[in-house]
């Protein structure tokens, strides 16, 4: 069924297009023809009933065929990944890593039309603004390379190619790699590899750094530092107890580094360094930035997890509203409960944790919700 407003939304858009400069012929040939997909409102608007465990989430990413598939592809683009390392200061194992995450490798980038998409979500309200900005670039870049609509494929929200760059990334941070005129995400390894290097150089990545890495804690250690607003510096760290995962003392150059518990502390435990907060410009997930580190340091030739994330069960988003409320009702400020365990509902957690004698990790586990009476 066809958003009743689409018409006129669509008339609106080709104006739209007009100011911002794009050619008549672009708008007859491309804005005049688009299609309302309502499965990408479907896509946009629903809010999954689980969040997923760290365990289930890591176990389907890092994998040995992606750890193996990752070391073949650096012998296969051994020259292009040095020079890019040597050009953008980001190693070769981390463009791996992102590449084998995004589209496992360019083996599945999208078959959704990115101008439908673009246009289905500008004319939805609920980010109306920011799709329309991007639609407009999608256009130009269209306009610029000469893109074709069957070219143009990707995502249901219309992120692009090998690296799933949305339109405005494109725009700003793709390069022609491969020196033929066009930077061609979809089709070139070359520029698609070129393009995350220069984007992550531009995210702020720090040559010679580390993303960070499995740690190991002391027997009866606090929690009280957790997560980006609790950084400390790395001897700090070391002075808590901290070591590597094998043991070993922790390296102490002058560096800060946050502390993450996916699963709460009967799981493995992180340390997260600047290039962390990169990656999770890429993308701000905590899970995506230790699985995208933990790939690069396999596919470098690391071993695996020295603690091995815990089976546990997905958590309800309504089950962890309901601790948000319980939590606000006894005073401890978490915000709007929505179901999303965000930096101030950790810290809550884990103030109400400590104060119950159970251990302030700030992971909510069935001893933490039966305190708290939630079912």
């Amino acid at each position: 069924m066809e958003q009743p407003n689409w018409a006129s939304c669509v008339a609106s858009l080709q104006q739209t297009a007009k100011s911002e400069g794009l050619s008549q012929q672009t708008i007859e040939q491309t804005l005049a023809n688009v299609k309302y997909v309502p499965r990408v409102i479907e896509l946009d608007q629903k809010q999954p009933e689980f969040s997923s465990s760290f365990e289930n989430y890591f176990s389907k990413r890092v994998t040995d065929w992606r750890v193996e598939q990752g070391r073949k592809l650096y012998r296969e683009h051994k020259v292009l990944l040095q020079k890019l390392a040597k050009e953008y200061g980001v190693p070769p194992q981390y463009l791996l890593a992102f590449w084998g995450l995004e589209t496992n490798f360019g083996s599945y980038k999208g078959k959704m039309s990115v101008l439908d998409s673009l246009a289905t979500l500008a004319c939805d309200p609920r980010r109306s603004r920011y799709f329309t900005t991007e639609l407009m670039q999608a256009l130009k870049l269209k306009e610029r390379y000469n893109f074709t609509e069957t070219d143009m494929v990707g995502s249901w929200a219309g992120a692009m190619g090998h690296t799933q760059f949305m339109p405005s990334a494109y725009a700003k941070y793709a390069i022609d790699g491969d020196g033929d005129g066009k930077a061609d995400l979809w089709n070139s390894t070359e520029d698609a590899l070129t393009s995350a290097a220069n984007f992550l150089q531009n995210l702020g990545w720090k040559r010679n750094e580390r993303w960070g890495r499995e740690v190991t804690l002391p027997a009866n250690f606090s929690y009280a530092h957790l997560g980006k607003a609790e950084a400390q510096p790395l001897a700090r760290w070391a002075e808590l107890g901290i070591t590597q995962a094998n043991g070993s003392p922790l390296s102490t150059p002058d560096m800060q580094a946050a502390l993450y518990l996916p699963s709460g502390h009967t799981g493995p435990a992180f340390l997260g360094y600047d290039n962390f907060d990169v990656i999770m410009r890429w993308n701000r997930s905590t899970f995506y930035a230790i699985a995208v580190g933990h790939l690069a340091d396999r596919i470098n030739g690391g071993v695996a997890l020295n603690v091995t994330p815990p089976k546990m069960p997905n958590l309800s988003r309504a089950r962890v509203k309901e601790l948000q409320s319980q939590l606000n009702t006894l005073g401890y400020d978490v915000g709007k409960p929505d179901g999303i365990l965000g930096a101030k509902s950790l810290k809550g957690l884990r103030a109400y944790q400590k104060s119950q004698g159970l251990v302030a990790d700030g992971y909510p586990d069935e001893a933490t919700f039966n305190a708290l009476k939630v079912k």
